[in-house]
Protein backbone atom coordinates (compact mmCIF):
# COMPACT_ATOMS: atom_id res chain seq x y z
CA UNK A 1 0.00 0.00 0.00
CA UNK A 2 1.38 3.47 -0.87
CA UNK A 3 0.61 6.26 1.29
CA UNK A 4 2.82 8.50 -0.02
CA UNK A 5 3.53 12.42 1.27
CA UNK A 6 0.51 11.52 2.93
CA UNK A 7 -0.21 12.92 6.41
CA UNK A 8 -1.42 10.70 9.08
CA UNK A 9 -2.49 12.12 12.67
CA UNK A 10 -2.13 8.52 15.32
CA UNK A 11 -3.39 8.82 18.95
CA UNK A 12 -2.37 6.45 21.29
CA UNK A 13 1.05 5.80 19.04
CA UNK A 14 3.23 5.19 22.16
CA UNK A 15 2.89 1.47 22.23
CA UNK A 16 0.60 -1.43 21.04
CA UNK A 17 -1.23 -1.12 17.90
CA UNK A 18 -0.80 2.42 17.90
CA UNK A 19 2.96 2.09 17.28
CA UNK A 20 2.68 -0.48 14.89
CA UNK A 21 0.14 1.61 12.49
CA UNK A 22 2.27 4.49 12.62
CA UNK A 23 5.85 2.29 12.02
CA UNK A 24 3.46 0.73 9.19
CA UNK A 25 2.13 4.18 8.13
CA UNK A 26 6.00 5.61 8.04
CA UNK A 27 7.04 2.86 6.08
CA UNK A 28 4.41 3.00 3.72
CA UNK A 29 5.69 6.95 2.89
CA UNK A 30 3.36 9.01 4.66
CA UNK A 31 4.10 11.72 7.02
CA UNK A 32 3.16 11.09 11.05
CA UNK A 33 2.34 13.02 13.63
CA UNK A 34 2.39 10.92 16.58
CA UNK A 35 0.22 11.37 19.73
CA UNK A 36 0.46 9.78 23.34
CA UNK A 37 0.57 10.52 26.93
CA UNK A 38 4.18 8.88 27.52
CA UNK A 39 7.19 11.47 26.35
CA UNK A 40 9.40 8.51 27.04
CA UNK A 41 7.65 6.23 24.92
CA UNK A 42 6.57 8.38 22.39
CA UNK A 43 10.40 9.88 21.68
CA UNK A 44 11.20 5.85 21.62
CA UNK A 45 8.47 5.38 18.63
CA UNK A 46 9.59 8.69 16.92
CA UNK A 47 13.44 7.83 17.24
CA UNK A 48 12.62 4.00 15.58
CA UNK A 49 10.70 5.88 12.70
CA UNK A 50 13.24 8.24 12.12
CA UNK A 51 15.91 5.41 11.80
CA UNK A 52 14.06 2.89 9.60
CA UNK A 53 13.15 6.16 7.62
CA UNK A 54 14.43 8.71 7.83
CA UNK A 55 11.81 10.80 8.64
CA UNK A 56 11.59 12.51 11.99
CA UNK A 57 8.07 12.65 12.88
CA UNK A 58 6.36 15.23 14.73
CA UNK A 59 5.43 14.23 18.36
CA UNK A 60 2.88 15.81 20.36
CA UNK A 61 2.78 14.23 24.42
CA UNK A 62 -1.01 15.28 25.94
CA UNK A 63 -3.96 14.28 27.71
CA UNK A 64 -6.03 13.08 24.78
CA UNK A 65 -9.13 14.03 26.50
CA UNK A 66 -8.19 18.17 25.99
CA UNK A 67 -10.11 19.31 23.14
CA UNK A 68 -8.18 22.63 23.23
CA UNK A 69 -4.55 20.50 23.33
CA UNK A 70 -6.37 18.76 20.15
CA UNK A 71 -6.96 21.67 18.81
CA UNK A 72 -3.53 22.91 19.00
CA UNK A 73 -2.07 19.58 17.65
CA UNK A 74 -4.23 20.17 14.29
CA UNK A 75 -3.02 23.84 13.88
CA UNK A 76 0.32 22.84 14.01
CA UNK A 77 0.21 19.92 11.85
CA UNK A 78 -1.24 22.22 9.15
CA UNK A 79 1.18 25.11 9.77
CA UNK A 80 3.88 22.19 8.79
CA UNK A 81 2.01 19.93 6.45
CA UNK A 82 -0.69 22.42 5.00
CA UNK A 83 -2.76 19.55 5.09
CA UNK A 84 -4.18 15.99 7.29
CA UNK A 85 -4.97 12.84 4.87
CA UNK A 86 -5.60 10.81 7.79
CA UNK A 87 -6.57 10.29 11.13
CA UNK A 88 -6.10 7.29 13.46
CA UNK A 89 -8.55 7.46 16.49
CA UNK A 90 -6.26 4.37 18.62
CA UNK A 91 -5.92 6.11 22.32
CA UNK A 92 -7.94 4.07 24.54
CA UNK A 93 -7.96 2.96 28.58
CA UNK A 94 -9.52 0.21 30.36
CA UNK A 95 -10.70 0.67 34.47
CA UNK A 96 -12.26 -2.97 34.56
CA UNK A 97 -14.88 -3.96 37.57
CA UNK A 98 -17.87 -5.37 37.55
CA UNK A 99 -20.83 -3.06 37.28
CA UNK A 100 -21.67 -3.10 40.99
CA UNK A 101 -18.67 -1.96 41.75
CA UNK A 102 -17.50 0.31 39.25
CA UNK A 103 -17.16 4.14 40.55
CA UNK A 104 -18.77 7.39 38.50
CA UNK A 105 -15.42 8.37 37.72
CA UNK A 106 -14.29 5.06 36.55
CA UNK A 107 -17.34 5.71 34.25
CA UNK A 108 -16.31 9.11 33.29
CA UNK A 109 -12.60 8.39 33.03
CA UNK A 110 -12.59 5.12 30.16
CA UNK A 111 -15.67 7.08 28.43
CA UNK A 112 -13.90 10.59 28.16
CA UNK A 113 -10.60 8.98 26.98
CA UNK A 114 -12.02 5.84 25.26
CA UNK A 115 -14.92 8.20 23.24
CA UNK A 116 -15.22 11.95 23.84
CA UNK A 117 -12.17 12.12 22.32
CA UNK A 118 -12.31 10.29 19.31
CA UNK A 119 -15.68 12.92 18.96
CA UNK A 120 -12.91 15.93 19.66
CA UNK A 121 -10.32 15.17 17.32
CA UNK A 122 -12.70 14.21 14.42
CA UNK A 123 -14.60 17.30 14.86
CA UNK A 124 -10.98 18.92 14.93
CA UNK A 125 -10.04 17.44 11.82
CA UNK A 126 -13.05 17.41 9.48
CA UNK A 127 -12.53 21.76 8.41
CA UNK A 128 -8.95 20.39 6.46
CA UNK A 129 -10.37 17.18 4.93
CA UNK A 130 -13.42 18.94 3.97
CA UNK A 131 -12.03 21.48 2.10
CA UNK A 132 -9.21 18.92 0.61
CA UNK A 133 -12.71 17.27 -0.45
CA UNK A 134 -10.56 13.72 0.69
CA UNK A 135 -9.91 11.97 3.91
CA UNK A 136 -9.40 8.93 6.10
CA UNK A 137 -10.77 8.66 9.42
CA UNK A 138 -10.01 4.96 11.02
CA UNK A 139 -11.54 4.39 14.71
CA UNK A 140 -10.29 1.59 17.12
CA UNK A 141 -13.72 -0.26 18.54
CA UNK A 142 -13.16 -3.26 19.88
CA UNK A 143 -15.06 -6.86 19.71
CA UNK A 144 -15.96 -5.49 23.33
CA UNK A 145 -18.34 -3.21 21.74
CA UNK A 146 -20.10 -5.83 19.65
CA UNK A 147 -20.59 -8.81 22.22
CA UNK A 148 -20.06 -7.06 25.45
CA UNK A 149 -17.77 -8.24 28.22
CA UNK A 150 -18.23 -9.06 31.81
CA UNK A 151 -16.22 -6.54 34.22
CA UNK A 152 -15.89 -3.95 31.23
CA UNK A 153 -19.36 -2.08 31.37
CA UNK A 154 -17.30 1.28 30.43
CA UNK A 155 -15.29 -0.19 28.28
CA UNK A 156 -18.20 -1.98 26.14
CA UNK A 157 -20.00 1.06 25.90
CA UNK A 158 -17.03 3.41 25.06
CA UNK A 159 -16.35 0.91 21.92
CA UNK A 160 -20.19 -0.01 21.39
CA UNK A 161 -20.40 4.01 21.07
CA UNK A 162 -16.95 4.65 18.61
CA UNK A 163 -19.54 2.27 16.14
CA UNK A 164 -22.48 4.22 16.22
CA UNK A 165 -20.21 7.32 15.61
CA UNK A 166 -18.41 5.70 13.26
CA UNK A 167 -21.86 4.74 10.97
CA UNK A 168 -23.18 8.22 11.59
CA UNK A 169 -20.10 10.18 10.46
CA UNK A 170 -19.14 8.08 7.50
CA UNK A 171 -22.97 8.58 6.55
CA UNK A 172 -22.65 12.50 7.28
CA UNK A 173 -18.83 12.66 5.41
CA UNK A 174 -19.80 10.47 2.41
CA UNK A 175 -20.61 13.38 0.09
CA UNK A 176 -17.16 15.19 0.96
CA UNK A 177 -15.18 12.49 -0.21
CA UNK A 178 -14.32 11.41 3.78
CA UNK A 179 -14.69 7.77 4.48
CA UNK A 180 -14.76 6.48 8.44
CA UNK A 181 -14.42 2.63 9.16
CA UNK A 182 -14.21 0.94 12.54
CA UNK A 183 -11.27 -1.97 13.58
CA UNK A 184 -12.83 -4.19 16.12
CA UNK A 185 -9.87 -5.88 17.49
CA UNK A 186 -9.99 -9.24 19.96
CA UNK A 187 -7.40 -10.15 21.64
CA UNK A 188 -4.07 -8.79 20.85
CA UNK A 189 -0.52 -9.44 22.07
CA UNK A 190 -0.28 -6.19 24.18
CA UNK A 191 0.76 -5.21 27.36
CA UNK A 192 -2.92 -4.57 28.33
CA UNK A 193 -3.43 -8.24 27.42
CA UNK A 194 -0.08 -9.93 29.21
CA UNK A 195 -1.43 -8.57 32.63
CA UNK A 196 -4.62 -11.47 32.23
CA UNK A 197 -2.22 -14.18 33.00
CA UNK A 198 -0.85 -17.08 31.46
CA UNK A 199 -3.67 -19.03 32.68
CA UNK A 200 -6.16 -17.02 31.68
CA UNK A 201 -4.91 -16.38 28.10
CA UNK A 202 -4.45 -19.92 27.61
CA UNK A 203 -8.26 -20.57 28.39
CA UNK A 204 -9.17 -17.76 25.76
CA UNK A 205 -7.10 -19.07 23.13
CA UNK A 206 -9.26 -22.43 23.75
CA UNK A 207 -12.12 -20.54 22.06
CA UNK A 208 -10.48 -18.57 19.27
CA UNK A 209 -10.66 -20.53 16.02
CA UNK A 210 -7.54 -19.55 14.92
CA UNK A 211 -6.18 -20.77 17.89
CA UNK A 212 -4.18 -17.89 19.12
CA UNK A 213 -3.89 -14.37 19.83
CA UNK A 214 -3.38 -11.07 16.89
CA UNK A 215 -0.37 -9.86 16.68
CA UNK A 216 0.12 -5.48 16.65
CA UNK A 217 0.49 -5.82 12.75
CA UNK A 218 -2.20 -7.90 12.06
CA UNK A 219 -4.06 -4.77 13.14
CA UNK A 220 -2.42 -2.43 11.70
CA UNK A 221 -2.12 -4.32 8.24
CA UNK A 222 -6.16 -3.32 8.27
CA UNK A 223 -5.35 0.66 9.44
CA UNK A 224 -3.13 0.65 6.17
CA UNK A 225 -5.15 -0.88 3.61
CA UNK A 226 -8.33 1.47 5.20
CA UNK A 227 -6.05 4.25 4.84
CA UNK A 228 -5.12 3.40 1.20
CA UNK A 229 -6.52 4.58 -2.22
CA UNK A 230 -7.57 0.68 -2.57
CA UNK A 231 -10.39 1.31 0.36
CA UNK A 232 -11.89 4.56 -1.31
CA UNK A 233 -15.12 2.34 -1.43
CA UNK A 234 -15.55 1.73 1.90
CA UNK A 235 -16.84 3.26 4.91
CA UNK A 236 -19.22 3.10 7.76
CA UNK A 237 -17.75 -0.57 8.42
CA UNK A 238 -16.79 -2.26 11.16
CA UNK A 239 -14.20 -4.73 10.40
CA UNK A 240 -13.12 -7.24 12.98
CA UNK A 241 -9.99 -8.33 13.64
CA UNK A 242 -10.42 -11.56 16.17
CA UNK A 243 -9.35 -14.51 14.59
CA UNK A 244 -12.79 -15.66 14.49
CA UNK A 245 -13.88 -15.34 18.37
CA UNK A 246 -16.88 -13.35 17.85
CA UNK A 247 -18.24 -15.74 14.22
Amino acid sequence: MNLKDKVAIITGASRGIGKAIAISFAKAGAKIVLCASKPDLLAQVSGEIEQLTGQKPMHFVFDIRDGKKIEEVVKKTLDTHSRIDILVNNAGTTRDKLLALMSEEDWDFVLSTNLKSVFLFTKAVLRPMIKQRSGRIINMSSIAGITGNAGQANYAASKGGIIAFTKTAGKELAKRNITVNAIAPGFVETDMTAQLGEKVIEEVKTRIPLGRFGTTQDIASLALFLASEEASYITGQVISVDGGLSM
